[in-house]
């Protein structure tokens, strides 16, 4: 019945394949022949969710067990969710086409905060209760995960729990555990006691949070003494025996990522001070070649797909990215598949990978300087010189390519305007690069774009404690900049300063902003990253219904206090992480991990880079 509603309504809605399933390689079981269904969420529209690596994975892994089946959801577009609610269609996963609040587990990943309107959204659609607090026993069970798990306080009220760090073992542990809880037929509260004893397992509601008369945190503390003080991230230490798709979904439209993403290792060595990931994915841990190869083989022969990509935080720090792209070729070049190697830095760009990568297609480069002056780049530890983005877009023009992307930030800690125009400096400099290569030698149609994104402190970086510039200060710096950016060669985008200070607010959030995000939700917030849905007038209103002011989530915070997220231990010491902030002050470099060891504390996982 459901199916056929929702069949009648696609010819009036946007690609309407977004919401059809039946997708080469997607995975259909007989929902009586299983103990566990799980809704596998994703809280943005089709194309961005089935570019995400991790999803193509736990989707497969957990399909590989008899006893569960794993749908596929997506936040549906505002065409479909309007028709959806006239029609009385509840949120529903693709392959079965059934309503989700029937399903045992809805998992969703949490990789932006300007999407969590969009779960609160997506749960109201389901005909779930928002809040974990009020499920009964015949309601879903909602666990998040994901690199804003670490700190997503503003939206744990929402969950029941969330599994933090790397979820390969961690998923398999929790259904094992669903099923023994199944089989007991144990009231709903029994669920969460026996999963809170599997490592990386948060439970929220198992955490009473007091605060002070300033709003500050004044204490985390756990409800019995059954309930660990802090919950430890999950890391995988072998990652060539850990379970990676042999296929995965291919989709009937183009997505953004639209190709094979070949996990060369996880983790960073470079402990860049602004960069989340680089520090809540600590220790690196690399794949071997020979297994990569063996991945790639399979992949290109189940999907039909012509373009590999190699994925990770700095694809150039992998030690045997010659042995292995060398090797890529000989599988790839006849078949006329391509092989990109997103993540490259400027300090290791060679010319000669580059040719080799680029027989069958070649496409635009991109360099993240990050800012714009050496000062600035001491300051946020990029570790990389003028000189080397100098040397590798003149190597890059000298090699026939005529199209290089520049990524930079602003709203640093310790940024001037001069800083700011820097990037307008560098930007111009690249350009007159192209034009010293001789003209018999560079490619037509020179195309420099510079994006620059307004800088967010997020949890676990050294710098989780900084100020955050205002709307009004980052609006006069895009404007400096803009002025700045007087050679029309140049293409100069920036992000608007009030999602990026939104996203400040929910990044360094505690569990009273739920209260926020019901109150937009029910004024129609959805949608939060598309910036022609986003309302920060409607957000204004939400906030002062509810008592609260953004400028305090995004004040700066002194060393001592209590954070949100403080009972998450993702194995880099706060220590570690004052030190850095304050060399940044300093403009003080920290080596990387292989030419020094910082003493981060990464190394209590007994693994990776500091065991080498």
């Amino acid at each position: 019945m459901l199916k056929k509603q929702i069949e009648n309504i696609l010819p009036f809605v946007e690609k309407p394949a977004r919401y059809t399933g039946g997708e080469f390689n997607s995975v259909v079981k007989d929902k009586n022949r299983v103990d566990i269904r799980f809704a596998f969420c994703f809280a943005d529209v089709y194309e961005i969710g089935m570019s995400h690596l991790g999803m193509k994975i736990l989707y497969h892994l957990l399909n590989e067990r008899e006893d569960t089946w794993c749908e596929r959801v997506f936040a549906p577009w505002v065409d479909m969710e309007d028709k959806m609610r006239e029609a009385g269609i509840p949120l529903f996963a693709l392959e079965s086409m059934e309503a989700v609040k029937d399903f045992d587990f809805l998992g969703f990943t949490l990789q932006y905060e300007m999407c969590y309107s969009n779960i609160v959204n997506m749960l109201d659609l389901a005909g779930v209760p928002l809040l974990a607090a009020d499920r009964g026993e015949g309601d879903p069970f909602v666990v998040m995960g994901g690199p804003c798990a670490y700190s997503a306080e503003s939206i744990a009220p929402f969950a029941d729990f969330f599994q933090l760090g790397e979820g390969e073992e961690m998923m398999n542990e929790c259904m094992d555990c669903y099923r023994e809880w199944k089989e007991k037929k144990l009231p709903r509260a029994e669920f969460l006691k026996m999963v809170s004893k599997i490592p990386g397992v948060y439970v929220p509601s198992f955490y009473n949070v007091d605060y002070n008369e300033d709003g500050s945190v004044k204490s985390i503390t756990p409800i019995n003494d059954e309930v660990p003080k802090t919950v430890k991230k999950r890391v995988i230490e072998d990652l060539d025996k850990v379970y990676y798709p042999d296929r995965i979904v291919v989709p009937f439209i183009e997505i953004v990522h639209d190709r094979i993403m070949l996990e060369v290792f996880r983790g960073c060595i470079r402990g860049c001070r602004f960069c989340q990931a680089g520090m809540i994915y600590r220790p690196v841990r690399e794949k071997n070649a020979s297994t990569l190869l063996d991945c790639a083989q399979k992949l290109i022969d189940n999907t039909g797909y012509n373009e590999i990509s190699l994925s990770s935080l700095s694809t150039s720090d992998y030690r045997q990215l010659p042995e292995l792209s060398e090797k890529l070729l000989e599988i790839t070049e006849d078949k006329k598949v391509s092989l990109s190697l997103p993540s490259l830095r400027l300090d290791s760009f060679s010319m000669d990978l580059m040719n080799k990568v680029n027989k069958v297609r070649k496409s635009s480069l991109t360099f993240a300087p990050e800012a714009g002056t050496q000062r600035m780049r001491d300051v946020i530890n990029k570790g990389i010189t003028e000189d080397d983005l100098m040397n590798s877009s003149r190597m890059a023009f000298e090699g026939g390519y005529s199209s290089i992307k520049l990524y930079f930030m602003m709203g640093l800690p310790y940024e001037t305007v001069e800083d700011v125009c820097g990037i307008a400096d560098l930007s111009k400099k690249v350009v007159r690069q192209y034009f010293s290569v001789p003209k018999e030698k560079r490619s037509p149609g020179l195309r420099v774009t510079t994006s620059v994104s307004s800088f967010v402190p997020k949890a676990f970086t050294p710098f989780q404690w900084a100020r955050q510039n205002t709307m009004e200060e980052l609006r006069e710096k895009q404007q400096a900049l803009k002025e700045c950016m007087d050679d029309k060669r140049v293409k100069y985008n920036y992000h608007e300063a009030p999602i990026s200070v939104l996203e400040g607010v929910f990044a360094r959030g505690d569990r009273r902003l739920a209260d926020v995000l019901i109150c937009a939700h029910k004024k129609g917030i959805r949608f939060d990253g598309w910036s022609q849905f986003f309302s920060m007038e409607k957000w204004n209103e939400a906030f002062a219904e509810c008592g609260l002011d953004p400028a305090f989530y995004t004040r700066e915070r002194s060393f001592d206090e209590i954070l949100p997220w403080d009972m998450i231990d993702v194995g880099v010491r706060k220590d570690f992480l004052i030190s850095e902030a304050k060399k940044a002050e300093q403009g003080i470099v920290t080596p990387n991990c292989r030419e020094k060891c910082s003493a981060c504390g990464a190394n209590c996982y007994k693994g990776g880079v500091c065991y080498e």
